[in-house]
């Protein structure tokens, strides 16, 4: 990708929020999960839509071309996408990935610039069980541990081997691992942030169910934590007004948009070409 358009906005604190522009066409704000910035996320999906979308790739505070702050807490985050859509002008649809859940959602709930929404795998923790919890606590003291010793490639590694299956960790190389490293200390900041927070959030069911445009939830057939994301799905279809779930993609898991996006830009495509057409 080189073209070299960036958009930015303003959140509600003052932080700028910021990401590259691609393609021509109805705007698509893609909005990353935890390892990533909007670029790394997004570089593998972005050729397959281009010619049917204008493709945003925000960043999160703190990562990418956005500016950072102190506040890293989740309400933060959801304005941040919800100030970046409002910029764009018009209607916009929006996706996002795994954790990028909390952006996605805030800014559907935030903003009235969302005709439609996408989820690929959304990350809920709430809802993860017992076991999957467990691996997630020995995981995030690995990555602490890494973090602390200014391994960040490792603390990298550490996060994919939870979440990728083994065929998508036999394709991430040690150039990806480098550029996810960037995003850990952000990330951490933004997972203690999180952890502290006690008040409202997008994910949860009551503002959820205030979401009126059409959601999309997409998983992989070979996700790794199978479980967990099919209880995510279902705890996301339960909660919002107009849930689309589709069958469960073959052959790719959670890191289909960097390692297989072919079937994940086809879903989108059908998706939210249609309520182009409509609107």
């Amino acid at each position: 990708m080189t073209d070299d358009r960036v958009h930015r906005a303003v959140s509600a604190d003052g932080t700028e929020i910021a990401g590259r522009v691609y393609g021509q066409g109805p705007p698509l704000v893609l909005f990353h999960g935890a390892p990533h910035d909007g670029d790394l996320a997004w570089e593998a999906l972005v050729p397959h839509l281009a010619d049917r979308f204008t493709c945003y790739l925000p960043s999160w505070r703190g990562r990418g071309l956005s500016a950072d702050s102190e506040d890293h807490t989740p309400p933060r985050h959801e304005e941040d996408a919800a100030a970046f859509v409002d910029s764009i002008g018009g209607s916009v649809h929006v996706a996002g990935w795994s954790a990028g859940v909390v952006t996605t959602l805030g800014a559907a709930f935030n903003s009235d610039a969302v005709a439609a929404v996408a989820l690929y795998e959304p990350t809920v923790i709430p809802v993860m069980r017992k076991d999957d919890l467990a691996d997630r606590e020995a995981t995030s003291q690995q990555i602490a541990a890494a973090a602390a010793d200014g391994r960040l490639a490792d603390a990298a590694r550490a996060f994919h081997r939870f979440v990728a299956n083994d065929d998508e960790l036999a394709v991430l190389d040690a150039d990806y691992y480098a550029r996810s490293a960037t995003a850990f200390p952000s990330l951490l900041r933004t997972v203690q942030a999180s952890q502290a927070y006690k008040g409202p959030r997008s994910t949860d069911s009551e503002a959820m169910s205030r979401i009126g445009v059409p959601i999309l939830l997409l998983r992989g057939e070979q996700t790794r934590r199978s479980t967990f994301y099919t209880d995510t799905e279902r705890y996301v279809a339960d909660h919002v007004a107009d849930p689309h779930v589709r069958e469960p993609l073959p052959d790719i898991g959670h890191f289909a948009p960097n390692v297989a996006p072919d079937p994940v830009a086809e879903a989108l495509i059908s998706f939210f070409e249609p309520v182009v057409r409509q609107a």
